[in-house]
């Protein structure tokens, strides 16, 4: 299993997270594994949450701005 890292991506982490589910569905994880396995998919599942909430509130925040520059340029044409 590959080291943790802080500068994993969202898709390395889907992708690691789709491994670890094709071994527990084949049956190929040791019993002495399992946990392991168990606690850093709970750890990849808790980052792309963080990532997702992350993007979500930079893209509001983009929506936003566009918001207020559409309220700016109307007060402009009055």
């Amino acid at each position: 299993m590959p080291p943790k890292s802080t500068a994993i991506t969202y898709r390395q982490a889907i992708e690691e997270l789709e491994t670890i589910l094709r071994a527990l569905e084949a049956d190929t994880v040791d019993v002495d594994d399992l946990t392991t396995r168990v606690q850093r998919s709970a750890e990849l599942i808790r980052l792309c949450k963080l990532k997702l909430r992350s993007a979500e509130q930079a893209i509001d925040q983009v929506f936003e701005n566009l918001d207020d520059d559409d309220d700016s340029e109307d007060d402009l044409d009055e």
